[in-house]
């Protein structure tokens, strides 16, 4: 039995001395007074970073709840004990941290569809029928997202019912967005638009 013990009391050192390096890897740190050359991380990289190391605490936890004989044992428990907190306690502020990044992330992703400029912003969202949308767009509303002809709104002049059914929004990638839901769901065909007869 104490062989079993040490056995996995090793295993889970073993774990979570990998996830201490991993950690370490994705918190680099810069003497005081000196100062760095390296290219710093982006979002997406130290998100990566933060991922890999969250797997390898959340495997140390797994470990200990699977072998419960470790924290029991007399004389290793102690430091199984210790571990198995630390591990939970680097789960909890990772599990923080990745939420954080996701969300500046997705918030930096906005800023950039919001900036897109209409013809960019369609031709995203189309693909292989870029040149088709911006023709009809161009013709339903000169490809400006403010256009307006009675309850017809924004570059593909969608009206109430359909911005319903397909969404709407102030920039060019939503409402680029809206129509290509609209362009599917019509089985990829511009029938309903009045400048359908752009696209050919």
């Amino acid at each position: 039995m104490r062989a079993l013990v040490v056995g996995l009391l090793a295993l889970g050192v073993a774990t979570q001395a990998a996830a201490a390096a991993t950690q370490a890897k994705a918190e680099p740190t810069t003497p005081r007074g000196a100062t760095s050359k390296a290219r710093a991380e982006t979002a997406d990289e130290l998100l990566e970073r933060k991922l890999a190391a969250l797997r390898k605490y959340r495997g140390t936890v797994r470990f200990f709840q699977r072998h419960r004989a470790v924290l029991a044992s007399k004389e290793h428990g102690s430091t199984a004990r210790s571990k198995l907190a630390y591990s939970e306690r680097r789960v909890l502020e990772l599990t923080r941290a990745v939420r954080r990044l996701r969300g500046a992330i997705r918030r930096r992703e906005a800023r950039r569809l919001a900036s897109l400029s209409p013809r960019a912003a369609i031709c995203g969202v189309f693909g292989s029928y870029c040149r088709e949308a911006v023709a009809v767009a161009w013709c339903e509303s000169r490809l400006r997202t403010t256009a307006r002809n009675g309850q017809y709104l924004g570059l593909f002049q969608m009206g109430a019912s359909e911005r319903e059914l397909f969404g709407h929004g102030s920039s060019a990638d939503e409402q680029a967005a809206a129509a290509h839901r609209y362009f599917v769901h019509s089985g990829r065909d511009w029938s309903p638009w009045g400048c359908r007869w752009a696209a050919t």
